[in-house]
């Protein structure tokens, strides 16, 4: 889809969407006037707010292809969005060429871009689930068909965590994590609390009453969304400083990410 051409049936393109205005700040062409003129005043106050998504999307790059080089080859990409080159089967095949990758998104316009994109390729899928409803994904017969859970599966929540309130992270990643065969890789990134207070601030006060509830989280409060799996080094960082290829430049806010490996199953203390 090319900037402004005319939208599917049903596409609402007068309200910004939080995956076009990411999409937007990403460089795509995948958005309209709508999600661009919201993306301008998000940046306005939140001048780091492109830096953190393109450093975000590269964290996808180089965690793919740990957990690719680790050996595994299916992938689950919860909260996918719409699709930015190098996507996570791109990635993936780079060390696998069969890579499985199941792409999840409750939203239409997502559903709409990865139909497109998957369309030819019976190793893709993309199913429109609502990650607040795991069991629904979890139990999706396109998934099932791609997607063996007796084996290592590589599973992303990158960037999506904070669109859900409270405690309910726990209670998306958990399902999945009873699911996974020992071995299997997670990759969580989430927007931090900490960092520079005024940005924070400022970013708390530019996102509020915007398209979607986002909830800044400190470190101790992202890392038990991991379920007591064990985190590869360097552990759960500011996403620039996770196995970069080269470094980033620093900002005044942070978004912090991690890759954790089920192995053998602890016993209690």
């Amino acid at each position: 889809m090319s900037r402004d051409q005319s939208p599917p049936d049903g596409i609402d393109t007068g309200t910004p969407h939080v995956g076009r205005v990411y999409d937007y700040v990403l460089g795509g062409k995948n958005n309209y006037a709508a999600d661009r003129e919201y993306a301008d005043r998000i940046v306005a106050q939140m001048p780091d707010y492109p830096v953190l998504a393109r450093a975000n999307r590269s964290f996808l790059s180089r965690a793919v292809a740990f957990m690719a080089e680790a050996g595994v080859r299916q992938f689950l990409d919860l909260g996918a969005g719409i699709p930015t080159s190098p996507n996570v089967h791109e990635v993936a095949r780079e060390t696998h060429p069969d890579a499985r990758v199941v792409y999840v998104d409750n939203d239409p316009v997502v559903s709409v871009h990865n139909d497109v994109l998957l369309a030819t390729d019976r190793l893709l899928v993309s199913i429109r689930a609502d990650l607040g409803r795991p069991q629904d994904v979890l139990e999706h017969p396109d998934l099932l068909r791609l997607i063996d859970f007796d084996e290592p599966v590589g599973v992303l929540l990158l960037s999506v965590l904070q669109l859900f309130p409270g405690e309910t992270p726990r209670e998306v990643v958990g399902p999945f994590l009873g699911r996974m065969a020992k071995g299997s890789l997670l990759a969580i990134t989430h927007p931090s609390a900490e960092g520079d207070q005024e940005a924070v601030g400022r970013a708390r006060a530019a996102l509020a009453g915007g398209p979607v509830t986002v909830t800044l989280r400190r470190h101790a409060e992202i890392l038990p969304f991991f379920g007591g799996l064990d985190l590869v080094e360097p552990g759960l960082v500011d996403v620039t400083t996770w196995r970069p290829r080269m470094p980033g430049r620093p900002t005044n806010m942070i978004v912090l990410g991690g890759v954790a490996r089920k192995g053998v199953a602890r016993k209690p203390a």
